[in-house]
């Protein structure tokens, strides 16, 4: 493993860069839009970033494994769905929260039996199961939504400690935990050696498919966690959630820092790529940009990363490969 693979909340160039970029677009923004920078519209953006930063966090995890779920959008959709039945039978919000980690949990737990035990390749496994929870989805909702759902979970999430809303702390300690995981345990060198060679990291002793069932499985509950946050954020549930959760969370991972490749990520860059992406498209909107555009600046983003990071990736790979020992 690279010393600089896992950054996780370390400051290097991308990083700075990523704030950089923030500060500058909302710079511009400001100045074309008189409604950006006001404390409404900045607690819409950070509303709007919850579920993305949870889902991204988990997709780290699998990118930086050298892997990837497309599914995570649906997958969402349907612990939103069970997250909803929960307020909806009247369950204490504090358990309704953990409905959603638990759902997603279990369905990465499927996403794993399917990849891994099943040696299907990720991205085609995780499309067949999107179409899979897609079905599931319209199913459960009957083709209509679920709508003005109990406002509990909302109210939970507001509650300030110490001034801050616990919905932060959750957040907070979400990042926290994969942290410690990373950096104090045996995973997060596993992991990342892994995403470098997985080979390589099978003959050294590394237990391979465990640690990617328990990423899968962590990825979902993360994502679960997420649908938790889209319920309470926005108090129902459509037939088209989530639909491009998937695309957001790959595009701010690796404008984050994180290799598409695998074998590094940074945890801070994932969070600065949310927010990024977050402004981007939320700036675009108040200036009158629709917002059928905004996977389009999505994709671009991602494609214009990828199409520096892979080759310079190469390039790294091939200057180490032959420098002189």
């Amino acid at each position: 493993m690279r010393p600089s693979s896992l950054r996780l909340f370390a400051i290097g160039g991308r990083e700075w860069a990523l704030l950089g970029a923030v500060i500058l677009a909302s710079i511009v923004f400001s100045v074309a839009s008189p409604y950006f920078a006001t404390a409404g519209n900045a607690a819409t953006i950070v509303r709007n970033s919850t579920e993305l930063m949870l889902a991204g966090l988990g997709m780290t995890l699998l990118l930086a494994m050298g892997s990837i779920d497309v599914s995570i959008g649906i997958l969402m959709g349907l612990a939103a769905i069970a997250v909803s039945h929960a307020l909806l039978a009247s369950v204490a919000p504090a358990l309704a929260l953990l409905v959603g980690p638990v759902t997603g949990a279990g369905l990465g737990m499927v996403t794993a039996l399917v990849v891994v035990l099943g040696r299907v390749p990720a991205i085609v496994g995780t499309l067949g199961l999107l179409g899979v929870y897609r079905m599931g989805v319209f199913v459960l909702l009957g083709g209509q939504w679920l709508s003005g759902l109990p406002a509990g979970l909302m109210e939970l999430l507001s509650r300030a400690l110490f001034g801050i809303p616990l919905s932060v702390f959750v957040i907070g300690l979400a990042y926290l935990a994969v942290w410690l995981a990373l950096r104090r345990t045996a995973y997060g060198p596993h992991l990342l050696s892994i995403g470098n060679a997985e080979e390589k990291a099978r003959l050294s002793g590394v237990q391979v498919n465990k640690v990617r069932v328990a990423t899968f499985v962590v990825s979902g509950a993360l994502t679960g966690l997420a649908a938790s946050f889209y319920v309470a954020n926005y108090r129902n549930v459509e037939m088209a959630i989530g639909s491009t959760l998937a695309l957001d969370a790959i595009a701010a991972v690796v404008l984050g820092g994180t290799s598409i490749l695998g074998g590094r990520c940074s945890l801070l860059g994932t969070a600065l790529g949310v927010i990024l992406l977050r402004v981007l498209q939320n700036g675009l909107l108040l200036v009158g940009v629709p917002s059928l555009w905004q996977p389009v600046v999505t994709g671009a983003l991602l494609i214009g990363v990828l199409a520096l990071e892979v080759p310079v990736s190469r390039l790294g790979e091939m200057k180490t490969k032959w420098m002189p020992r």
